[in-house]
């Protein structure tokens, strides 16, 4: 298909797109768009971001929208305001010149009497985010019988936000003769099961393979000790002086602290989490897509619905739970046609995610090796030389100057002159990295790790009060072991996890600091128990045994801190109420 015109729009449509820029339909809108527009069927479509799934689904929308009715007619669910706007701003520009046709954005953190006022005025479209959509629905202010369309745009990640309620309230509010249009980067089993709940023999439209990351993004990863995970994360920013990019971490506490760190240590960082206020979050975003800002700490909510299509890097400072998300992340970069590069700075444990990465998304992993200061500092002295070669010279406004400028330097020659101006740009980056160490993981300590599975350990057994009904995982335990317990320098025998509370092995003589470690503490609200294991002591007649599992937690050392330019204290353990950090 050449362009837009053949694809079947109106000509008021084909106008305003063609304004806008749009020339030939992306694959997934070649796909979709004829799709939607010749039949009532239900769609599952499964597309990366980035790749025109608005314009797929926004464009036939429009097509069949009948304005002159006064009554809301299509519904698009979105699971972040930032990306409830954008949609919300793209139907305006495809709808241009149709006149009457209404359209409403409503979400959470804006007036909702604004939206009520919008919605009673003239409105055939509704852009929402559940929770606001469900919330003027149980005002009734909100009437769904009436839709021929419902989009759920993002559906995984509305379902990974916690939406699942919400969804299933709203879906079953509204006609079961509308066309539900269902859009998705990836197919999990919780998709699959919303498709056969409420949708109607759905036709699936793939571009790409499931679960896999854009063709242009390449995948990088460095192993390194926990502790050294920050400063490696300071020296891959150091090598890529131009970096453009998105730090994912796992907890808000892990961003605020990782972006403290990088403005502390010189870097044009900001933080972007669920603790900011909505005004705080839009100035953030300003700052960021102006590109007065490099560097975005986020959250995996936070950073949902965002649109940035020139990142350079996505940086995963930890491997998020569900491996399904690293896709997310990864496909926020390499979008509308541009390269891109997505680095996992990761421990030894985690060399099984990599490879279980691999295989869900068909790419090569690239191990690399974290750069030495020597070759940061190489790296960056080139860049300043291409900088000065490239520099405009306005001869008309130095002319003035040039005099005095001679005269204070004639004294030097033009050796004497380049190794001055290159030492004084330069000195802070040369000291900062004098007699760095190498962060690199080497062979012989990755084997030493293996081996050391084999040692004869005394093991103590353990209860906790969590089990499969809080989402308890073996590499979810291990993380809140590795989160509290400042002596890393433990092992971890074998793993029960049961339906309500489950036991682990650890060396006995470091029983007592883990009792100590996670005494008082909580996850996700729950007040942590743990004890020593008793014969017989925890047994219920409806707790079903899980699967055993056998682990090592391998040597963790208290993570220290290194300020840029200057001499820095260590972090201390942090005290984490919310987190599920797999290692």
């Amino acid at each position: 298909m050449e362009n837009f015109s053949d694809i079947g729009l109106r000509p008021e449509i084909i106008q305003a797109i063609t304004e806008i820029g749009y020339e030939k339909p992306t694959p997934i809108q070649e796909k979709v768009i004829p799709a939607i527009l010749s039949t009532d069927r239900d769609i599952i479509a499964l597309a990366q971001t980035g790749t025109g799934k608005t314009a797929a689904f926004g464009l036939p929308l429009i097509e069949k929208i009948d304005p002159s009715r006064k009554v809301i007619q299509g519904l698009i669910l979105c699971p972040t305001r930032e990306l409830g706007i954008q949609i919300y701003n793209d139907l305006e520009n495809y709808s241009k010149y149709i006149g009457g046709l209404g359209i409403t954005a409503v979400y959470g953190g804006a007036s909702m009497r604004d939206q009520i006022r919008s919605l009673r005025h003239n409105c055939q479209i509704v852009v929402g985010t559940p929770g606001r959509v469900l919330d003027l629905i149980e005002r009734g202010e909100l009437d769904l019988r009436s839709i021929s369309f419902l989009v759920l745009d993002e559906a995984d990640e509305m379902l990974n936000m916690g939406f699942q309620k919400d969804l299933d309230a709203i879906l079953s509010t509204s006609p079961e003769d509308r066309q539900t249009l269902l859009f998705s980067a990836t197919m999990p089993q919780a998709i699959a099961r919303m498709a056969r709940n409420y949708m109607r023999q759905p036709e699936e439209i793939s571009v790409g393979t499931r679960n896999t990351g854009a063709a242009n993004v390449v995948h990088e990863f460095y192993m390194v000790h926990a502790k050294d995970r920050y400063e490696a994360l300071k020296r891959i920013a150091d090598i890529h002086p131009d970096i453009y990019g998105i730090i994912f971490c796992r907890t808000r506490t892990d961003t605020t602290e990782i972006s403290r760190k990088l403005i502390h240590d010189g870097y044009n960082a900001a933080v972007l989490n669920g603790d900011l206020s909505q005004s705080q979050r839009d100035h953030v975003m300003e700052q960021f897509r102006s590109g007065q800002l490099q560097l975005l700490v986020a959250t995996d909510v936070a950073a949902r619905g965002l649109d940035v299509n020139d990142l350079t890097h996505v940086i995963n400072y930890q491997l998020p739970d569900e491996l399904e998300v690293y896709i997310h992340r990864s496909g926020r970069t390499g979008r509308a046609g541009k390269s891109g590069t997505s680095i996992s700075i990761i421990h030894t444990r985690e060399s099984r995610q990599i490879r279980l990465l691999e295989n869900m998304s068909g790419k090569k992993f690239i191990r690399k090796r974290v750069p030495t200061g020597e070759e940061i500092c190489e790296r960056r002295l080139y860049q300043l030389v291409k900088k000065v070669e490239s520099v405009e010279v306005n001869e008309e406004q130095i002319a003035s100057f040039l005099p005095a400028i001679n005269q204070q330097l004639e004294s030097m020659s033009k050796e004497e002159l380049i190794k001055r101006f290159f030492s004084f740009e330069f000195n802070q980056f040369l000291n900062y990295y004098k007699n760095s160490p190498d962060l690199n993981i080497q062979d012989n300590e990755r084997s030493s790790d293996r081996s050391g599975k084999k040692d004869k350990i005394s093991y103590t057994r353990m209860f906790i009060n969590l089990g499969e009904k809080h989402q308890l995982q073996p590499a979810r335990l291990m993380g809140i072991l590795n989160d509290y317990v400042a002596d890393r320098r433990f092992r971890i025998g074998k793993i029960d996890i049961l339906r309500k509370f489950s036991f682990f092995e650890v060396d006995s003589h470091m029983a007592p600091e883990i009792l100590r470690a996670l005494k008082d503490q909580e996850i996700d609200g729950r007040k942590i128990e743990v004890d020593i294991a008793k014969p017989d002591q925890y047994q219920s007649k409806d707790t079903q045994p899980g699967k055993s599992h056998k682990s090592e937690g391998g040597n963790f050392n208290r993570k220290t801190g290194n300020n840029r330019f200057s001499e820095g204290g260590g972090e201390g353990r942090k005290n984490k109420k919310k987190n599920k950090r797999v290692h």
